[in-house]
């Protein structure tokens, strides 16, 4: 077969919603698409634990304290499907983390901002983990099989750890009105780079567009984000907070949210390395890196001993 042939085949498979493996032929702009998003994915687990795990020996009670325990241990878990999912395109695990660690590879900008109070806990859960199954769902009929596979079981995970976080924040605004301060103030500090991450605008996305050809995401940035909006803000009222847009308001015409500019240039600076914990959070996954260094040597010294005396067995 001509690789013309090959090329047909591949779209007549995206095009009848069948699919693709990783023993198929695929062109190698989609799989290079689906390196860079399934890792970025799979590293925005792994460090989003860190803003998280500062807190579970602070959490106000013991089952607290066991629920975000199991939260990061979750988180992961999903880091390690996902990484699994990249390798079946021909990236070693290695590679993954050299690219994480060098800074050549990106994670969401959220993980980039600092956890101040427990109400971040309940606005990370509420809020980032609401805004990241809004995205993941679709992904579950992404066209590559793998990673569509591994994202249903990402997913129910995920709607628990939103519902965690929509009770925290409950607890507190039904609370004393310092409560009700603290879980005001996080809504206010995570819900613009909540916003931001479902990406640039549509306009200046320069991905979307064939990403949505070849049937890796279903749905654009925009629509994702007006999702979450129209959502959201529903569940807001519930709490009796106050989401920080003036310019919010329902659109009768549109069916939707109407809501303010987000900062873009805030999210730019952030992507490039210039957040609040940008080096902070690099820099401790690069120690975890180095700190478990003997632990992978004791592995493969012990795989290699059991190779040896399989094959000292099999010559005998």
């Amino acid at each position: 077969m001509t690789v013309h042939s090959f090329q047909e085949h591949f779209d007549k498979k995206i095009d009848g919603d069948v699919a693709i493996e990783p023993r198929d032929w695929m062109p190698d702009d989609y799989r290079k698409t689906l390196i860079r998003q399934i890792s970025q994915h799979a590293h925005s687990e792994i460090v989003g634990m860190l803003p998280e795990g500062n807190w579970i020996s602070r959490a106000p009670s013991l089952r607290r304290k066991a629920v975000l325990l199991a939260k990061v241990q979750d988180e992961a878990g999903h880091g390690l499907y996902l990484y699994s999912a990249a390798e079946t395109l021909g990236i070693t695990r290695d590679e993954l983390y050299e690219q994480l660690h060098s800074g050549k590879a990106k994670y969401s900008s959220i993980f980039n901002y600092p956890t101040l109070t427990w109400a971040d806990m309940g606005a990370i859960g509420w809020l980032v983990d609401g805004a990241a199954i809004m995205n993941q769902v679709p992904l579950c009929r992404c066209s590559y099989g793998p990673y569509a596979r591994a994202m249903v079981r990402v997913c129910k995970e995920e709607s628990f750890h939103q519902r965690q976080g929509y009770e925290i924040m409950l607890t507190l605004a039904n609370g004393a009105p310092m409560q009700k301060k603290m879980a005001q103030d996080a809504l206010d500090r995570w819900w613009w780079p909540s916003l931001m991450m479902f990406g640039p605008p549509d306009a200046e996305s320069g991905n979307t567009e064939q990403s949505m050809r070849w049937r890796i995401k279903r749905l654009t940035n925009d629509e994702l984000r007006q999702k979450f909006i129209d959502v959201t803000v529903e569940q807001a009222n519930i709490l009796g907070l106050t989401i920080p847009d003036k310019d919010l308001k329902w659109n009768e015409e549109r069916g939707h949210y109407d809501s303010g500019a987000i900062n873009w240039d805030e999210f730019w600076n952030v992507v490039k390395g210039n957040g609040p914990c940008n080096k902070q959070r690099l820099d401790t996954r690069k120690k975890a890196w180095a700190d478990g260094q003997w632990v992978r040597d004791a592995a493969m010294a012990h795989a290699e001993k059991r190779k040896a005396r399989k094959a000292t067995a099999k010559a005998a």
